[in-house]
């Protein structure tokens, strides 16, 4: 197998990306300012990517086979807005630049849903449902702005050909702990995100386990030489973070939607990965239904 190399490896969606490439055989080696990473990299280096000659050290010292970028500030309004955007772009732009003058094969960038812009102070509403990749982006805030900025960078050095390159847009991820009681990234529990809908409403009720995100890394790399150069998928679960159907809970938290989740019957989610299951074979393994019940 290769060496992947996995930026944020100490991260809730970090530890699972480790964890789940050194299972299927690849030699990992985590890069994370915290602590965290977990015991089955082969090796971790605490470098601060956001300097562009660290960044190319750890590249350089390592050699990895492929990349994957999953290190940023991960929480929308947890820092100054301005820092959050000049860590996030630097820290994309280093690590894509670093990759591509070494010789890298292949990365996959971590983005994220916020980019179609819920949640914004003036108004919004999706144009279609369920969302796919071909929806208008409409980024309000630093953070989601950031991730789009790192999505058009990866973009724009996968036309120099010759490193391939793709983003991964993860919905709200839950790593195992959190299935347990462990707050999630909003500070909530999984079991209080599902009892009061307000709570998972602005984010359309998205979700996914960060070991079936994880698994959608490992296949990327894997496929990279066979895509088109600068692919982005949504990774998410199969059904929404919600104990009733959509079509009944989307028009009370996003007012205007309700002929467009008109659709979502069921479990059915807000967020398509059609596009991941037709381009890479990958579907979503687990559920809230299920591993909830396994943990509490």
């Amino acid at each position: 197998m290769s060496r992947v190399l996995v930026t944020g490896s100490a991260g809730r969606l970090g530890r699972s990306v480790v964890a789940t490439l050194a299972a299927a055989g690849h030699e990992v080696i985590g890069v994370d300012q915290a602590p965290g990473t977990p015991v089955e990299a082969a090796a971790t280096s605490p470098a601060d990517l956001t300097d562009t000659g660290q960044a190319y050290e750890v590249v350089a010292r390592f050699r990895p086979e492929s990349v994957i970028h999953l290190a940023a500030i991960a929480t929308p309004f947890s820092r100054p807005e301005s820092v959050i955007f000049q860590v996030n772009t630097r820290l994309a732009f280093n690590v894509c630049a670093a990759s591509v003058e070494l010789g890298v094969s292949g990365v996959v960038v971590a983005s994220s849903p916020t980019v179609i812009g819920y949640g914004a102070p003036g108004g919004w509403a999706p144009a279609y449902l369920p969302i796919d990749e071909e929806h208008p982006a409409l980024p309000w805030n630093a953070y989601n702005l950031s991730k789009l900025v790192a999505e058009q960078t990866m973009k724009a050095f996968a036309r120099a050909g010759r490193t391939r390159m793709a983003a991964v847009r993860p919905c709200f991820v839950i790593p195992p702990e959190e299935w347990a009681g462990a707050p999630t990234q909003s500070g909530h529990t999984v079991r209080e995100r599902l009892d009061q809908p307000e709570i998972g409403g602005v984010s359309l009720f998205n979700y996914i386990d960060a070991r079936d995100a994880a698994e959608l890394f490992a296949v990327l790399i894997a496929a990279l030489p066979e895509l088109p150069g600068g692919e982005v998928f949504f990774a998410g679960a199969a059904d929404a973070l919600a104990r009733e159907p959509l079509a009944d809970l989307l028009p009370q938290a996003v007012p205007g939607t309700g002929e467009l989740a008109a659709g979502l019957t069921g479990s059915a989610p807000a967020f398509s990965t059609d596009k991941a299951r037709r381009l890479l074979g990958w579907e979503p393994q687990r559920s809230w239904r299920t591993e909830l019940k396994e943990s509490e």
